[in-house]
């Protein structure tokens, strides 16, 4: 049984949702973020909750459940508080800007790397060392960050690169000198 999926959605206040054949579409003040969930699954709103039902305990209508249960809630808090990922640029040299509405990372190759910043998410450089990506939508919001550590992960030794802000990288040690005979 989904546990995830039989918790109801509360619908805070100066948000409108509507519901036309499983397409969701949730309005705020920040944003307005639509999406269509599976037909399986049952819909519904009353006294400003949203209820997701299944009708059978099939194998994809138990999987389907708690997801759609989980991208309505999140559309419901993305346009009501919003989403925001931190990142941290560690390695001498290393540091972000922005110029206009674009990202520009010196990360250690011979050219600066270049992120332009996507409708409905904004990217804050509070310092050089410090990368702040926000916005309404969740997937969004995770994919840009993803693609801006993807371009240097931290490495083990040093730690130098691009991490999230409450990443723990394991650190390893050096390379250990030779036993002396």
């Amino acid at each position: 049984m989904s546990r995830i999926g039989l918790k109801p959605i509360p619908v805070p206040q100066g948000v409108d949702v509507k519901i036309d054949n499983n397409f969701v579409t949730v309005k705020g003040a920040k944003a307005t973020l639509s999406e269509q969930i599976h037909n399986n699954m049952k819909i519904e709103m009353a006294d400003n909750v949203i209820t997701v039902a299944r009708p059978d305990d099939k194998k994809e209508n138990r999987s389907l459940h708690g997801l759609s249960r989980t991208l309505i809630a999140n559309m419901v808090e993305g346009v009501t508080n919003g989403f925001k990922k931190e990142l941290v640029v560690n390695g001498v040299g290393y540091r972000a800007a922005k110029q206009g509405k674009q990202l520009v990372l010196n990360i250690g190759y011979s050219h600066p790397v270049n992120f332009d910043e996507p409708d409905g998410i904004t990217i804050d450089v509070p310092n050089p060392n410090s990368i702040i990506v926000s916005g309404a939508n969740k997937q969004a919001v995770g994919e840009l960050a993803a693609n801006i550590r993807k371009k240097r992960p931290p490495e083990p030794y040093k730690g130098k690169g691009i991490r999230y802000h409450d990443e723990i990288i394991r650190r390893k040690e050096g390379k250990a000198g030779k036993a002396k005979k």
